[in-house]
C-alpha cells in the first residue's frame, strides 16, 4: 500500500498564512540550480538527495511544509521524514502554482 501524506497544503494557503504573519517552518527539496531561480522568502533550503544526511538541521517540534518545484519531491520528502518522527505538510503542486503576486525571492 502507498504511504499516503497525512496533511497537504497549497501554495495559496501558504501565501496568504506568510501575508498574515504566520511564522512557518518551510523546507524547499528542489536543487540549487533550481533554488537560485526564486525560492519562498524564509524556507531553508536542503535538496531532496541530502535530506537523509541533513534532516537533523530541522526542528522536529515544529510543523513542516515541504516544497519543491511540482509536489512530487515534496511527497517523497514528506515520507522519509515522516518515518523519522517529523509532523509534515506537502505543498500540493509545488512553486510552479506560486502566483506571480506571491513573489519568490532570489
Amino acid at each position: 500500500m502507498a504511504f499516503k501524506i497525512p496533511k497537504e497544503i497549497t501554495p495559496q494557503e501558504v501565501a496568504e498564512q506568510l501575508k498574515q504573519g504566520k511564522d512557518l517552518m518551510m523546507l524547499d527539496v528542489r536543487e540549487s540550480a533550481e533554488w537560485v531561480e526564486g525560492h519562498v522568502k524564509g524556507a531553508v533550503h536542503i535538496p531532496l538527495g541530502q535530506l537523509m544526511q541533513r534532516y537533523i538541521e530541522l526542528d522536529e517540534s515544529q510543523e513542516v511544509i515541504i516544497m519543491c518545484r511540482s509536489g512530487n519531491r515534496s511527497g517523497l520528502a514528506c515520507e522519509l521524514l515522516h518515518e523519522k518522527g517529523y509532523k509534515v505538510v506537502n505543498m500540493t503542486g509545488g512553486l510552479s502554482e506560486w502566483s506571480d503576486s506571491n513573489k519568490l525571492v532570489r
